[in-house]
């Protein structure tokens, strides 16, 4: 590959990559990312050593230790473009070398691990749980801008969701799955399910509150699709774009994923906090079996 330009990859002044404001060293090989740049130190807390922390935009890092595993905690914001900036970043930051702007010979893959908040789309799902994404349907566009490499079981799943979704509606999903190393190493005695990563958090997701919809439907056929024994666990914003992005630069990434909501039922959890510090806990704890 030919030398990376200036305005491809942006540098600060320090050499650190745009956005993130990181240099090489600030992070480590496992990352869990989170939305909110509050629930880094939430997260961080656990830590038996905290090295390294920084802020920029809404992106918050620390890097640490826990169990003698060395692991950085990134916030990403909102959204799948944020997913694109970070992912992108994530990977420049080992995969090439910011003095030539050349990609290194020898590749990193690193872990990025998810820990988010979701709402679930069928009533036998409670509030208050943890699931892991095995697979996303992105609602968004960011990964048909990369050249994905799905397989044939992939592509057949996609192509059912797409057929069940309104004909009315004007969408393309994408399709893209965690690491399967990942699923079985984090992912024990939790349950799994498909995920769908809204482009919003309102109408996206089909919520009304002042203005109306402009297609109706789809949070039926989301709730209603299955193939085979799989079927459309819960709703959130950015679990595909981490899949599709982890896939397309050769990472490894799993998601998992906070009910506080139940959408069928209509409740919200009365312990957000408490849970939600639960989770983190838990996922802390299968992390240090991680190779």
């Amino acid at each position: 590959m030919s030398r990376i330009s200036e305005t491809d990859l942006i540098l600060n002044a320090d050499g650190s990559v745009y956005h993130l404001n990181l240099l090489p060293g600030d992070i480590a090989d496992t990352v869990i990312t989170v939305g909110d740049p509050e629930r880094v130190g939430e997260v961080s807390k656990y830590f038996d050593r905290i090295e390294f922390k920084k802020s920029k935009r809404e992106f918050t890092t620390h890097t640490g230790a826990t169990g003698g595993k060395r692991i950085t905690v990134l916030s990403t914001g909102i959204g799948t473009d944020n997913i694109d900036i970070v992912m992108n970043e994530l990977d420049a930051l080992v995969n090439v070398d910011l003095q030539t702007r050349q990609p290194k010979k020898d590749l990193k893959s690193l872990n990025i691990i998810r820990i988010g908040t979701s709402g679930a789309v069928q009533a036998s799902i409670p509030v208050d749980s943890m699931l892991v994404s095995e697979m996303a349907f992105g609602m968004d566009t960011l990964m048909h801008y990369y050249r994905q490499n799905l397989s044939a079981d992939e592509q057949l799943l996609l192509n059912e969701f797409r057929a069940a979704l309104p004909k009315s509606q004007p969408l393309l999903p994408y399709a893209a799955t965690a690491e399967k190393t990942l699923l079985d190493e984090l992912a024990i005695g939790l349950p799994l399910g498909i995920t769908v990563s809204a482009p919003g958090f309102y109408a996206p997701q089909g919520r009304r509150v002042r203005a109306k919809l402009a297609f109706s439907g789809l949070m039926e056929a989301i709730q209603g699709f299955s193939f085979g024994a799989k079927a459309i666990t819960n709703l959130e914003m950015e679990t595909a774009g981490i899949y599709g992005m982890a896939s397309v630069l050769g990472h490894r990434a799993i998601s998992f994923n906070v009910i506080l909501a139940n959408r069928v039922t209509q409740q919200f959890s009365g312990q957000p906090q408490q849970v939600i510090d639960a989770s983190i806990r838990q996922v802390l704890e299968r992390l240090t079996v991680l190779k």
